[in-house]
């Protein structure tokens, strides 16, 4: 093909000209302003739950990188979605009711199944027990699961409450094995949205109730053990404490007990530590992969996305951070001790018993912000 001639600048209007010379260097930062956004993504997550080798692979693999930023609640999550223009492009919340209420919101990007081949690696029963927050899973997907329980060191509780039963509730909420067991330390998350539930349904109430006798019976629980509990700390807090043997009980995330136990064995401790889902029901959780309406770069979070949810990323995950995913792909590729771990993945009879909390109203939320509120100061 011949070449097109160029144009003579002679011949451009001197007026042309100039706005030419003026407008192509900011046309030409722009655009390179643009270039570099869509090579980075901003990813907000839990602590210490991803494969550190996945995220080096993705960066190696696309040219995109990622900036990990970490927080320990699922308020400190909300709060900065809800404020708007956070900047994430990957976030992590908890699908009830974190994500349920930031799908009602409009907070979240609908998800382009397009970008996203490797959807069809997902567990559809799995999917379709947090469909009825997310119609037709629009707004998200399952990065890893699990429940709510007991952690504990068994060799510690059996010497000082050698008759309490621990698989239940009651080891923590009865008064009277607290007042035993705080000799070696007891904790409770600091997390209203997990521990209520749990509360709730050791005391045969709804988990999601905002009856305010309801909530007064969960407060009143809580404030008969306060006095007896060493700390209410973060959940990643509580790894390490169970690690190190300053505590011997508490309340937290299936995973981050089963995380502690592998910190306590490399660090050559002389005990183990064990979680328990108790016998009254665990609260199931799915924390979901979603992009928030203003991201800066949605084509990269999808990227992103789909190559978490690829079996062998996942396996890699879950074999780092002890939580089971929702692609049964994956499952064959775990190592051996993390694949018939019935601590990392329920029995049948063990899911058949937990529940999933609903999202309490704006009202019942308040309600129990202030009841935790008064629990953290122990009145």
């Amino acid at each position: 093909m011949r070449p097109h001639p160029r144009p003579r600048l002679t011949r451009l209007p001197i007026l042309l000209l100039a706005a030419l010379l003026l407008a192509l260097p900011g046309q030409g930062q722009a655009q390179a302003q643009d270039r570099a956004q869509d090579r980075v993504i901003n990813v907000f997550n839990w602590a210490d739950y991803i494969d550190p080798y996945a995220i080096e692979r993705f960066q190696r693999e696309t040219g995109i990188r990622v900036r990990y930023d970490v927080y320990d609640s699922l308020e400190t999550l909300e709060g900065r979605l809800s404020a708007g223009r956070s900047g994430f492009d990957v976030v992590v919340p908890t699908s009830e009711p974190s994500f349920a209420r930031l799908v009602r919101a409009g907070a979240l990007r609908p998800l382009d199944a397009a970008l996203l081949p490797n959807l069809r690696h997902l567990d559809p029963a799995l999917m379709a027990r947090v469909a009825p927050v997310d119609a037709a899973n629009r707004h998200g997907v399952i990065y890893l699961w699990g429940t709510v329980g007991l952690g504990m060191r068994e060799d510690r509780i059996r010497a000082l409450a050698p008759d309490a039963d621990l698989d239940s509730m009651a080891l923590l909420l009865n008064p009277a094995n607290a007042r035993r067991l705080a000799r070696c330390g007891i904790a409770v998350m600091d997390s209203a949205t997990d521990v209520l539930p749990s509360v709730l349904q050791f005391l045969g109430r709804a988990p999601d109730s905002a009856d305010p006798a309801d909530l007064r019976a969960a407060e009143q629980a809580l404030l008969a053990i306060r006095p007896h509990l060493r700390s209410i700390p973060s959940s990643a807090a509580i790894i390490d404490a169970l690690a190190s043997g300053e505590i011997c009980l508490a309340l937290t995330y299936s995973g981050d007990v089963i995380q502690a136990g592998v910190r306590a064995r490399e660090a050559g401790r002389p005990f183990a530590i064990r979680y328990v889902a108790p016998r009254e029901g665990a609260q199931l959780w799915f924390d979901m992969l979603a992009i928030p309406a203003d991201a800066p770069n949605p084509q990269g979070a999808h990227a992103f996305i789909n190559f978490l949810l690829a079996p062998d990323v996942m396996a890699g995950i879950t074999n780092q951070v002890r939580y089971p995913n929702a692609v049964p792909a994956s499952r064959p590729l775990l190592r051996p001790e993390v694949a018939d771990d019935p601590s990392i993945h329920p029995t049948a009879e063990t899911l058949a018993r937990s529940f999933l909390a609903g999202t309490p109203t704006p009202a019942a939320e308040r309600a129990r912000a202030r009841l935790w509120a008064r629990f953290k100061a122990g009145r």
